[in-house]
């Protein structure tokens, strides 16, 4: 429910709305003098303002110029009969809109609810985007060839409707390609559904993927879709394809090739229209000569592969990633110093971007949000620098050494712009294009940092 002020100087609409707005769950108060009303909404959070526009000696328009002022509020004015110009000048000023007197109580409510509504989806949308810009930062930050490569593939392969096994160790990122593959397709706007593969047995996969029908089995207590049809017009992700076992590979295959499935313990053939993206952490080829994964459902799913690297192969994203994850984390004083940094790189990282976001996180917690330093590091087994990974950073990074002693943001910020820069030949439109920036921002950056 809502917290929501009422202003207005003519108490009769005053109180009947609050109470009306009250008993229907809200939190909604009254205040009678625009002045008075000035200082609750600059010392109390609403989520709505209701204002009356022709009110002395403070007007309505100065609480929408008020309320527009503040983050999370929103304002709509109360406007007389004829009273059309003075609403559309509260509405340019921020009313989000304009209710007419003398008010109908049912249609006020109705208003307040659509609003609630709306209000909602709008959060829910922001936290959608939040986080799938938080999933997909996490693993796409990188000037790496590996990481450029990894994007021209999923460029090309996201315009098409071709099947995608996606194979690479575990902690890479593939769900994260297959979501990004998803959003950049034509089936973007539609479902993107993830099973695990590997977390059921294969009767309940057979449920969970095709659904079922009341009563096919004990619990099954009411008719349930699958995620196929949960998907439809959109994508199915299918996790750790490698794990599942020999029998549902032969019901998994006839679905793929006939576009069809029936549910568990039904007769009706149900059709799909469905995106199909795999993953394994196996060499399914390797399974297949095994016996172990059937060749023609390898061969079905395996229409464009692609391989997540891992980030020991791409050590010249580690200081850019590694400064990501503390941006992440909000501690303004945390650094990442010179010989982390080294160490860092030369890691062999077996848990790859998810095992360097867990250490970067308990290395800040460790600093108590200083200085990240080796020491902080210690608790890893192994964590030192080999020849090989040595030899690997110097031949492959293509960002400047970093000299200095802390290594902030600005810092690794200027470097991937160098760093592009370099690789498109000078090219700012190129350059924009592969820091995944417009043009303007990088302008600007480039004004910021002395580049021009």
């Amino acid at each position: 429910m809502a917290k929501i002020l009422i202003v207005d100087d003519e108490e009769r609409i005053g109180f009947l709305l609050s109470e009306t707005l009250n008993d229907l769950g809200h939190r909604a108060s009254y205040e009678s003098d625009g002045a008075r009303a000035l200082e609750k909404i600059k010392s109390t959070p609403f989520d709505l303002v209701i204002t009356d526009l022709r009110m002395e000696p403070v007007d309505g328009l100065q609480i929408v110029n008020a309320v527009t002022a503040l983050e999370g509020t929103d304002v709509v004015v109360l406007t007389a009969h004829g009273s059309t110009a003075a609403a559309v000048a509260a509405m340019k000023a921020g009313a989000i809109d304009f209710l007419q007197k003398p008010l109908d109580l049912d249609e006020m409510t109705l208003w307040v609810e659509r609003w609630l509504k709306n209000r909602r989806i709008a959060a829910r949308a922001e936290r959608l985007d939040e986080d799938l810009k938080a999933l997909t930062d996490d693993e796409f930050i990188g000037v790496s060839p590996p990481v450029e490569k990894l994007r021209s593939l999923i460029e090309r392969v996201a315009k098409t409707d071709a099947t995608v096994l996606i194979a690479g160790e575990s902690g890479t990122g593939k769900e994260l390609v297959a979501q990004a593959i998803h959003r950049a397709s034509p089936r973007g706007l539609r479902p993107f559904v993830a099973t695990n593969c590997a977390a059921l047995t294969e009767t309940l996969l057979e449920s969970e993927l095709f659904g079922h029908e009341k009563g096919a089995f004990t619990g099954a207590i009411k008719q349930r879709a699958g995620r196929f049809e949960l998907a439809e017009g959109g994508t199915l992700f299918l996790d750790e394809i490698g794990e599942i076992s020999g029998g549902f590979q032969a019901k998994l295959l006839r679905a793929l090739e006939q576009r069809e499935i029936v549910r568990v313990g039904g007769g009706e053939t149900i059709a799909i229209n469905v995106r199909v993206i795999a993953a394994t952490n196996k060499n399914l080829e390797t399974e297949v000569n095994s016996g172990r994964f059937r060749e023609d459902l390898f061969f079905r799913l395996n229409v464009f592969p692609i391989t997540v690297p891992p980030l020991r192969e791409r050590p010249a994203d580690i200081d850019l990633l590694a400064a990501h994850f503390l941006e992440k984390l909000r501690y303004p004083s945390a650094k990442i110093t010179k010989d982390v940094a080294e160490s860092l790189r030369a890691y062999h990282w077996p848990g790859n971007i998810r095992e360097l976001r867990n250490i970067i996180e308990r290395a800040t917690i460790l600093a108590d949000g200083g200085a990240i330093k080796t020491e902080h590091l210690g608790f890893l087994p192994g964590l030192s620098p080999t020849r090989d990974m040595a030899a690997a950073t110097t031949e492959s990074a293509p960002l400047p050494t970093v000299t200095a002693q802390d290594q902030g943001i600005e810092d690794v910020e200027k470097q991937m712009i160098v760093a592009a820069l370099q690789a498109c030949n000078g090219n700012k439109s190129n350059a924009a294009k592969r820091l995944r920036i417009t043009r303007r921002v990088l302008y600007t950056k480039l004004r910021k940092y002395g580049l021009e």
